[in-house]
């Protein structure tokens, strides 16, 4: 498969770019400018790939749908992220085709480091109908960014999904393609006192199948397993908050454990 790696400007001239047979690498040696993006073009589409748009990220296993358009942030939009990420005059990007051995384990179905709200070819993809005051500390993304520190809130290492107060905030968790799940995983934000919790969340398959999950006050992860579901995405909503008197419960992260579906 072809792999074709460009570093573009806000006026989509190319400022950089690399090719390659089933894996390519680019060394980009300037600085980042507003309006510089990355795109990774494949000859095939619907398949796996670990891509690396940055060093300091590293690399995330996902699944491509079409050509992958990343923008590089800048200003109020980076503080989500490490400050180590895009710095310089020296990145480093990758790009692979996935081995079977890679697609075929049990593990984190949802973990995406380079989500972003129009990655809408690249997934795992969060959505979500409510992110704090538009603010990228609290947006979608973050839930599964694979960051799960969370006994504060705000800048990187502590950003979050924020539902700003409201009880209809619906998360909902996309990937791709069809997969197996069974396990379940929530690091809810425990900024305690300045936090709430949820006592309960309830879960939307896209089978149309339900299910609920009871949690307690706790800086630990809350796990539910349940019997193997074969499904595309889902959402949570439908959170529960405690008595308690402050009106912000957050996610910091949600982890899909499962595999490849298994289709006949």
């Amino acid at each position: 498969m072809d792999l074709c790696f460009k570093i573009l400007d806000s006026a989509m001239n190319t400022k950089a770019v690399a090719k390659g047979t089933d894996e390519v690498s680019l060394v980009y040696t300037q600085k980042y400018i507003p309006g510089d993006r990355i795109v990774l073009e494949t000859s095939e589409k619907n398949t796996f790939v670990w891509i690396q748009m940055d060093d300091a990220l590293g690399r995330a296993l996902v699944y491509i749908t079409g050509n992958v358009e990343y923008m590089i942030p800048f200003g109020e939009k980076r503080i989500n992220l490490s400050p180590k990420v895009f710095y310089g005059e020296r990145h480093l990007l990758h790009a692979r085709i996935a081995k079977k051995y890679d697609i075929d384990l049990y593990h984190n179905l949802a973990l995406n480091v380079y989500d972003q709200h129009q990655m809408m070819d690249c997934y795992p993809h969060a959505v979500a109908n409510v992110e704090t005051r538009g603010e990228v500390v609290f947006a979608a993304q973050n839930a599964i960014d694979g960051v799960v520190v969370n006994d504060s809130h705000g800048e990187w290492p502590y950003q979050s999904w924020g539902i700003d107060r409201r009880d209809d905030a619906r998360i909902k968790i996309e990937f791709g393609r069809m997969v197996e799940v069974d396990r379940i995983i929530l690091y809810t934000r425990a900024d305690f006192p300045h936090d709430n919790w949820w006592r309960s969340v309830q879960f939307t398959f896209s089978d149309e199948s339900e299910l609920d999950m009871r949690m307690e006050k706790s800086v630990l992860p809350h796990e539910i397993t349940f019997p193997a579901k074969q499904i595309m995405w889902l959402e949570m909503h439908s959170m529960v908050k405690s008595e308690e008197p402050s009106p912000f419960p957050a996610l910091t992260q949600i982890e899909v454990y499962g595999r490849e579906a298994e289709i006949e």
